[in-house]
């Protein structure tokens, strides 16, 4: 009897934290980047659509925008194409973005939907194609050590209209977005998620920017988790060569959005299960939080 009135306490503990939050929040946009292991592992999988749900339920506007590198390299893995990546970015030609498509846009995009619309969600399927609403352009690398590149159908957001996003929000649904934006002839561009994530949540007036991930969050030089960072913080961090490889966009993302208008960003550890619930309705949070200076 002792632990089950202790397990009582304990949740109307956490039901007592979360309600400032959820009257500080009501009516606000939360942008979420969702990717990594929170979308291969089922129980993951199935805590995220809960997450999601509960935050439309409470009066916030969840958008989720996702990525899908593993399941796109096992497709291609499946038809003998072989991947290349130039500065973390995949090298789309028109066959790998007919597949890059196939699974960002339909396969990956569905099972979202379908596991939001599960847990008592009302969630629809986007692609920047949809109404034209992400508007993009191609995307050329260039350093030091290489000339310009082209990377075929790789792409940069060039405009966003929010509109078809606001419509969807006003009938109480959940957007979930592929990032593959439209360009001026119609061809089809593979947009860095965490990207498209940053420039919506600045274009929607984001209350936050929610980036998960497969680390704790932004670490030190000594592996300590960092939180309550500034841009400029950010940009001291990249500098001195403590944040570097898959982490940059992501980071990227953050300070655009911040740049931009949007409150707070968070990069956090989507291997936790309901990460995405303890980041926005508790006072510790699972990651690292970047805010204006």
């Amino acid at each position: 009897m002792k632990s089950e009135t202790e397990n009582s306490r304990n949740v109307a503990h956490i039901l007592s934290e979360a309600l400032p939050y959820i009257r500080r929040f009501q009516g606000k946009v939360i942008v979420v980047k969702y990717g990594g292991n929170a979308m291969i592992e089922p129980s993951l999988k199935r805590s995220f659509a809960r997450d999601v749900v509960l935050l439309k339920l409470v009066g916030m506007n969840p958008v989720v925008v996702h990525g899908g590198g593993p399941q796109i390299d096992s497709l291609l893995k499946k038809v003998g194409k072989k991947r290349e990546f130039v500065q973390g970015m995949r090298v789309t030609d028109s066959e790998t973005m007919d597949l890059v498509e196939m699974v960002l846009g339909g396969l990956v995009n569905k099972e979202i939907v379908n596991l939001i619309n599960e847990q008592g969600g009302k969630a629809v399927g986007l692609t920047g194609k949809d109404g034209a609403f992400i508007r993009a352009k191609k995307l050329l690398v260039t350093s030091e050590s290489e000339a310009e590149r082209d990377l075929g159908q790789v792409g940069q957001v060039e405009s966003i209209d929010p509109s078809l996003i606001k419509f969807l929000e006003k009938g109480e649904f959940v957007p979930v977005i592929a990032p593959i934006g439209v360009g001026p002839d119609g061809v089809s561009y593979n947009i860095n998620a965490d990207l498209v994530a940053g420039t919506l949540a600045g274009v929607l007036q984001a209350e936050k920017l929610i980036l998960l991930t497969n680390t704790e969050g932004v670490l030190g030089h000594d592996g300590a988790l960092l939180t309550g960072l500034s841009p400029r913080g950010v940009n001291d961090l990249v500098d001195a060569g403590v944040i570097h490889t898959g982490m940059l966009p992501k980071l990227k993302a953050a300070i655009d959005a911040i740049n931009n208008g949007v409150s707070t960003a968070h990069v956090i550890d989507g291997r936790v299960e309901h990460a995405l619930l303890l980041e926005v309705l508790t006072n510790q949070g699972v990651g690292t939080l970047i805010r204006r200076n």
